[in-house]
């Protein structure tokens, strides 16, 4: 585990003999199987496999909301498994944006706030953090919904301003799991070529946990997985 924790390369996230089992009504079930996995900067890439085959896992672990079994995850050239539980935590609101398939707003914060909010929790000045959630609303063409709450806005719009809020402070790292499921083929399209944008304008990092044919069709590297072990990784 220490040639992980020691090396920065230009891999964000490198796994290294990852296994993770858990309880299922008093039955053990691995999820994860000695998996060795590398992510490099301004990738963009799918986690794609049956329901079961240990995608989310993979993606909660690299996002430091779960602990592996055995194995190092480092991300950005920090071991995961080194880390308190407060700076685990410190981790994730300073280096990596998350974007779920509930989107995980708010609901009586607005679209402003919403995305403000992480600045908040990182100390940044209210006037500082109301510019630049502004600007980056505008960037994602939602600058006119910055006062609406996220229950008078459609799925596609939720959707965007959580990227929003998992951008604005710049992360090294962005984790989408499921990022389509609740939006329509339309919405889900745009949702792309903006994860696509973002990617190619401003080198974001992006893996994302999916069953969508189309997701993966957008991603530049598809790796899936099957039991827990990754049996496909191919860039396309």
């Amino acid at each position: 585990m220490s040639d992980v924790a020691n090396r920065r390369t230009a891999h964000v996230v490198d796994c290294a003999g990852v296994s993770r089992t858990y309880q299922e009504d008093a039955v053990p079930v691995q999820a994860l199987r000695d998996v060795d996995f590398q992510f490099s900067r301004g990738e963009f890439a799918s986690l794609s496999g049956p329901s079961g085959s240990g995608k989310s896992t993979l993606l909660n672990l690299i996002g430091g909301l779960d602990r592996a079994d055995e194995g190092a995850i480092a991300v950005d050239g920090v071991a995961l498994n080194r880390l308190s539980e407060s700076e685990l935590s410190d981790l994730r609101l300073r280096r990596i944006g998350f974007v779920f398939q509930s989107y995980n707003l708010i609901p009586v914060l607005s679209a402003q706030e919403n995305v403000e909010f992480i600045m908040q929790l990182q100390g940044v000045a209210r006037g500082e953090r109301a510019e630049q959630a502004v600007e980056c609303l505008a960037s994602l063409g939602i600058a006119e919904l910055a006062r609406r709450r996220p229950g008078e806005l459609s799925g596609g719009q939720q959707q965007r301003v959580a990227i929003a809020r998992a951008i604005v402070t710049d992360p090294v790292l962005l984790l989408a799991d499921e990022p389509s499921a609740n939006l329509d083929s339309g919405t889900t399209e745009e949702l792309l070529k903006l994860l696509r944008r973002l990617n190619h304008e401003r080198g974001i990092s992006i893996l994302t946990a999916t069953h969508d044919p189309m997701v993966m069709s957008y991603a530049k590297r598809r790796v899936v997985l099957r039991d827990g072990a990754i049996v496909e990784d191919s860039a396309h």
